[in-house]
C-alpha cells in the first residue's frame, strides 16, 4: 500500500499521519479471482455433508455450469485483451496475462477437489442409497446386451464420425461440446484420427434396465465404436470437451435489425476461439498435442481431468424423484392481504389499501402472475407496460400479456434481447408478442434494460390510477422458486409517474435523468447512491451515528468502493451482504476497519438487492435490479425504488437483513486477503440459517415478525 509520510508544507520535524491513497491497487481484489472464490463457496456446499445427498450433487453440477460460463465470458474477454493489446487495467492492477495465470492456479485444485468429492464421497453414498453409476465394462452381460440394442436403435443413428486425413480437413468442434477422440488402424497398419460428438440431444446418463443404475453415454459409445468403423481396428478412444468464446459483441448503432443481428451472433457463438480444452487425464500426450495444434490452444488452456468431463450433466441425478435425498419441500406463503382475493377488483382494492411486499421464494410468486392476469382481463384496465429480461420458456407472464392484447388493452413490452444465454428464448417471445400486435421494443442503443417494472393503467371512479409491480428479480416463475428476490405491489402516485416516464424513455426519445422517487441508471443512480453514502459520513462526523447495510450480488465499482472506504474512515458502521464478486477489501487498518462483508450460499440463490441508509434515525431503503458494478451503473437501464411504508422498512431491516447478518450456518466472512472463512456459532450462540428462518417466518406482506437473536 502506497503511503504519504508527510503533509505538503509541514515542518520537516513534524510528521503527519500517513495519507492513504484510495486508488492504490493493494486496496482492491481482482474481480475474476473474487468470482472464483464465490464458485469455491458453491463447491464447499457440495462438500458439506449436512446437505441431503442429491442437493450435494446439485452443487457439483452448479459449480461446473458456473465455471463453463466463466470461461466462455470472462476468460475469453481476458484473452481478447491480450490478443488485441488493448488493456484497461482494473483497479487491482493485474494484467490480463497475470490474471489468466492466477485463474489456472486457482481452478485446477478446485476441479481436482470436485472430482475427489464425486468419486470418493458422492458415488459411494449414491450406491448405498441404491443409485449406481457404472462403467459399461462392469455391467452384467445381460445389461450390456440391452444397451447394445439401445445403441443400435437410439444412439447410432444420431452419431456422425468425422475422419481427419489428407482428403478431409479437421472437423469444426462446436462449443460447448463433449467429444470422443478416436484412433483407428487400417489393414496396412496406418493410424487415423476421428472425432465423434457425444449428442447433446440424448440423456448423458443412460439408465440400464434397472432405473436406479446409470452409465455415461460416452462410455456406451466408446464400447461400441467397432460398429462405426467397420473394417478398422479401434485403437483407443478418449473424451475431450471444448469451450469457446461466447461473448457476443453487438454494436447497436451498426445493427439496424437487432433481432437478426443477435440471431447471427447466436450462430457465431459456437465458432469463437477455444478458451478451454478439457481432456481425459489418461489421454496420450501425442493426442493432446494433436488437439492443441488443430484447436489452436496453448498449454495453459488445457485441463487434464479424471472423467466424467462436463459435470454439469449431474443435474440429471439431482432431479431424481428421491424426496428422502433432497431438501424437504415447502409451500410458499400466501399473504394475508391477498388470501381472500378472488377478482381483479379485489386485487386492485388490496393494493390501494396498502403497499404489499413479496419475498420470494418464501412468499408465493402467484400474486405477481395474478396481478398481470387481472390486468389482462379487467375491463377497466387500459394499458399494461412491462420489462422482460429473463422469463424462461413457457412463461405464464407472457401468456398473460398476449391475453391482454387480445382483450383490447394497449400492451407495450420491452424485451431485452441481449440477456446473455437467454437470447434465443427472448427472441421467440418477442416474435410471439409482435405477431399478436403487442408493441415490442428492444431498449436503448448501447444499453441493456435490466430493470424489473410492470405498470398497469386502470380507469377508476375519479380518473385514471396506475398500479406497479417493482422487483429485484425477473418475471420468471421457475427461478422465483429458487432465487431470493423482493417485489413491491403499490399504487404510489410518485412511483407510478416515474415508471411512466421511464417507459417513455425506453420506448421513445428522452434525455431525462431526474425522477421523483426512482433512482435510474444510467443517469442519477450512481451520483445519488454516492450522495447517500456521503450523507451517512456527515451523520457520523456530527455524532449522530452512521450505519449502512447493503445487500447485492456483486460489488465491483471502484468509485463507490472508495466512497465506502471514506465512510469507514469516518466511523460509519458498514455491513455488506455480497453473494458473489466483492472487490472491496474489508478490515484494512485505517481504510476499512468498520466494514464487514459476508456471503451466504445455501439452498436458494441470494439475488435481491437492498440498500439501507440509517440516516441519523430516519432510515431509507432502496431496492431494485442494480448491483454496484460499472455495467449496472453506466451501461444498463436499472432502477432502485424507495420503500416508503415505514412498517415494510422496519420488516426489511429487522427480519431480512438482521437474520442474514446473523447467519452462522451458511455464511462466510471475507478476509482482507480475499479469502473467505466460514462463520461459526459461538459456544453460547444458537445456530442461525437465515434461509431456514425465513421459510418458517413468512413476511406477511412486509409486516411479519422481526428476527431476535
Amino acid at each position: 500500500m502506497t503511503l504519504d509520510t508527510t503533509t505538503p508544507g509541514a515542518d520537516a520535524t513534524q510528521r503527519a499521519a500517513p495519507a492513504i491513497h484510495l486508488k492504490d491497487p493493494a486496496l482492491y481484489i481482482n474481480r475474476e479471482l473474487s468470482w472464483l472464490e464465490f464458485n469455491r463457496r458453491v463447491l464447499e456446499e457440495a462438500l458439506d455433508a449436512r446437505h441431503p445427498l442429491l442437493e450435494r450433487v446439485k452443487f457439483l453440477a452448479i459449480f461446473s455450469s458456473n465455471l463453463d460460463e466463466f470461461f466462455m465470458i470472462r476468460v475469453s474477454g481476458l484473452k481478447d485483451q491480450t490478443t488485441s493489446a488493448v488493456v484497461d487495467l482494473p483497479p487491482d492492477g493485474l494484467t490480463p496475462d497475470e490474471t489468466i495465470r492466477r485463474i489456472r492456479a486457482t481452478v485446477l485444485p478446485m476441479l481436482q477437489e470436485q472430482r475427489r468429492c464425486f468419486s470418493r464421497e458422492i458415488m459411494p453414498q449414491l450406491a448405498a442409497a441404491g443409485i449406481h453409476i457404472s462403467h459399461y465394462i462392469d455391467l452384467a452381460e445381460e445389461e450390456r446386451d440391452r444397451l447394445r440394442v439401445y445403441f443400435q436403435a437410439e444412439i447410432l443413428p444420431v452419431l456422425t464420425p468425422l475422419a481427419f486425413d489428407p482428403g478431409r480437413p479437421f472437423p469444426h468442434i462446436s462449443s460447448p461440446s463433449l467429444n470422443l477422440g478416436v484412433t483407428v488402424r487400417n489393414g496396412r497398419g496406418e493410424e487415423r484420427f476421428a472425432r465423434i460428438k457425444v449428442p447433446p440431444s440424448l440423456p448423458r446418463l443412460l439408465p440400464t434396465h434397472d432405473v436406479s443404475r446409470f452409465v455415461w453415454l460416452e462410455d456406451v459409445i466408446a464400447a461400441n465404436l467397432g460398429v462405426l468403423f467397420p473394417g478398422y481396428e479401434v485403437v483407443e478412444a478418449y473424451s475431450f470437451r471444448v469451450i469457446r468464446d461466447a461473448d457476443i459483441e453487438i454494436q447497436d448503432d451498426e445493427a439496424p435489425d437487432l433481432l437478426a443481428t443477435i440471431e447471427q451472433g447466436l450462430r457465431q457463438r459456437r465458432f469463437g476461439p477455444v478458451v478451454w480444452l478439457a481432456v481425459d487425464a489418461e489421454m496420450p500426450e501425442r493426442m493432446v498435442k494433436f488437439l492443441m495444434e488443430k484447436l489452436e490452444v496453448n498449454p495453459e488452456d488445457i485441463y487434464a481431468l479424471q472423467p466424467p468431463l462436463g459435470m454439469g450433466s449431474l443435474w440429471a441425478l439431482a432431479t431424481l424423484n428421491r424426496p428422502e435425498l433432497r431438501d424437504a419441500t415447502f409451500a410458499p406463503a400466501v399473504l394475508p392481504a391477498l388470501r381472500d382475493v378472488k377478482t381483479a377488483d379485489e386485487l386492485f382494492a388490496a393494493i390501494r389499501k396498502q403497499d404489499i411486499l413479496l419475498h420470494h421464494p418464501y412468499d408465493s410468486f402467484q400474486p405477481v402472475l395474478d396481478f398481470v392476469n387481472a390486468a389482462a382481463i379487467d375491463p377497466h384496465v387500459l394499458a399494461i407496460k412491462q420489462t422482460l429480461y429473463r422469463v424462461g420458456r413457457n412463461a405464464p407472464v407472457v401468456r398473460a400479456l398476449l391475453e391482454a392484447q387480445r382483450n383490447g388493452k394497449q400492451v407495450a413490452v420491452l424485451v431485452e434481447l441481449k440477456a446473455r444465454f437467454d437470447e434465443e428464448s427472448n427472441i421467440g417471445w418477442a416474435r410471439a408478442l409482435e405477431a399478436e400486435g403487442v408493441h415490442v421494443v428492444y431498449g436503448l442503443v448501447g444499453l441493456k434494460t435490466h430493470s424489473k417494472v410492470t405498470l398497469v393503467v386502470r380507469r377508476e371512479e375519479g380518473g385514471l390510477r396506475r398500479y406497479l409491480h417493482l422487483a429485484t428479480g425477473n418475471y420468471n416463475a421457475v427461478t422465483a422458486g429458487i432465487y431470493t428476490d423482493l417485489g413491491l405491489l403499490t399504487c404510489d402516485a410518485e412511483l407510478a409517474a416515474d415508471a411512466t416516464e421511464l417507459f417513455n424513455t425506453v420506448t421513445g426519445y428522452s434525455t431525462q435523468t431526474y425522477f421523483r422517487s426512482l433512482l435510474v441508471a444510467p443517469g442519477g443512480m450512481r451520483e445519488r447512491v454516492e450522495a447517500l453514502i456521503t450523507r451517512e459520513i456527515e451523520h457520523a462526523r456530527g455524532g449522530r451515528g452512521g450505519r449502512l447495510i447493503f445487500k447485492m450480488n456483486s460489488l465491483v465499482d471502484d468509485r463507490l468502493i472508495r466512497a465506502l472506504y471514506r465512510a469507514s474512515q469516518a466511523g460509519v458502521q458498514i455491513d455488506m451482504l455480497v453473494r458473489g464478486i466483492c472487490c472491496l477489501r474489508p478490515g484494512l487498518p485505517g481504510v476499512s476497519d468498520n466494514i464487514r462483508v459476508i456471503s451466504i450460499v445455501g439452498r436458494f440463490l441470494e439475488h435481491s438487492r437492498i440498500y439501507y441508509f440509517e440516516n441519523g434515525g430516519s432510515p431509507e431503503i432502496y431496492m431494485g435490479s442494480a448491483d454496484l458494478m460499472p455495467r449496472n451503473l453506466d451501461r444498463r437501464v436499472e432502477t432502485l425504488f424507495p420503500i416508503k411504508d415505514a412498517r415494510i422498512r422496519a420488516y426489511i431491516r429487522d427480519a431480512i437483513m438482521e437474520v442474514e447478518l446473523a447467519n452462522n450456518v451458511r455464511a462466510r466472512e471475507l478476509q482482507p486477503d480475499g479469502s473467505y472463512v466460514r462463520v461459526q456459532p459461538r459456544p453460547d450462540e444458537a445456530a442461525v440459517d437465515s434461509q431456514a428462518w425465513l421459510l418458517d417466518n413468512p413476511s406477511l406482506g412486509g409486516r411479519g415478525a422481526a428476527f431476535r437473536r
